[in-house]
């Protein structure tokens, strides 16, 4: 990374080069501030996340690409999350004066890409270490945004893919005996992890009651959506992919899946949506309950535990 004044400039110039141009009557990176088209209809969605060296991502694991991707993978995922779609994102970087600022925007090009999320704008700075931050905006293409608040005891509670994947990949990355092949589609899901966008809003459009993409385990976030709409929880399964290496530790705790989690009053109407736009269908792992404090797996309480950064313990028993 260069230094303030021509350097910066410079950088600023190439960043820009990475990127699609504006459309004709907007204003993206380059000036003051972004001007940009509001939604169409319904609220303005933000959302926004950083990205840690050394606390959200090992650069001795992934790349800087890769980094680059997650910094704005994890942001859209958020706006997926209550069933919209991204707009726009602006994009900080802060780090030492070697960042290979072309490499990282590379990553951060590749997302944007693919989610059709234009980066607008943004800062650069020196800093001790790499830190990224985004914020995205999004529009709701039903009209209301998917709070976790929303759900009722009898709706039933489904995710929309396999848990546990990312965290099969990162334990590969930390096992160099392990041969990358057999564990390349689990290494890919923690390097570049995937925001459901489509299924979010499919889910939305189908009546989702309520809605949370599942950063942190399935374990944490489900009490985090049960929290929030004032209901109990009963699950009989957990997701976990049923591929090796994957276990059913590695779906309640292990985090970075960035699949959602969401409470609907009709599975069969959503499934049908879901097949209807050539989506896989999601899986039902449980229902909500009319008593707020029960938290049960199977019958019996639910572990406590998540993804914590820095690879601390995960599971902490249950409760």
């Amino acid at each position: 990374m260069d230094d303030i004044g021509a350097g910066e400039r410079a950088a600023i110039e190439r960043i820009r080069g990475v990127l699609p141009a504006p459309p004709r009557h907007e204003t993206w990176i380059g000036d003051d501030a972004a001007a940009v088209a509001p939604p169409a209809s319904g609220p303005l969605l933000l959302a926004a996340d950083l990205v840690v060296e050394g606390v959200h991502a090992d650069l001795a694991l992934v790349g800087l690409d890769d980094l680059g991707w997650k910094a704005l993978a994890v942001n859209v995922s958020d706006v997926a999350a209550m069933g919209g779609r991204p707009l726009h994102a602006l994009v900080c970087v802060a780090g030492p004066p070697d960042t290979d600022l072309d490499l990282l925007y590379a990553g951060i090009a590749a997302a944007a890409e693919e989610y059709r999320c234009a980066v607008v704008g943004g800062d650069l700075s020196n800093a001790a270490s790499l830190t990224v931050a985004v914020a995205v905006t999004g529009e709701c293409p039903g009209g209301r945004p998917v709070l976790r608040s929303g759900a009722r005891p009898g709706d039933a509670l489904l995710v929309t893919g396999p848990l546990g994947r990312s965290a099969a990949g990162l334990a590969a990355l930390h096992s160099p005996d392990r041969q990358a092949k057999a564990y390349a589609e689990y290494v890919e899901a923690y390097r570049r992890p995937r925001a459901r966008v489509a299924e979010g809003m499919v889910a939305a459009a189908t009546g989702a009651t309520a809605m949370i993409d599942v950063s942190d385990g399935l374990a944490a976030d489900v009490r985090n959506l049960a929290a929030a709409s004032g209901i109990g929880v009963d699950l009989h399964n957990v997701a976990a992919d049923p591929g090796w290496p994957v276990s059913e530790e590695d779906a309640l705790f292990g985090g970075e899946d960035y699949e959602l989690l969401f409470a609907t009053p009709d599975v069969d109407v959503t499934t049908e949506g879901f097949v209807t736009e050539g989506l896989r269908p999601p899986i039902v792992i449980g229902h909500c309950t009319n008593d707020p404090s029960q938290r049960l797996l199977r019958g019996e309480p639910l572990p406590v535990g998540g993804w914590v950064h820095r690879f601390e313990p995960r599971g902490q028993g249950p409760t």
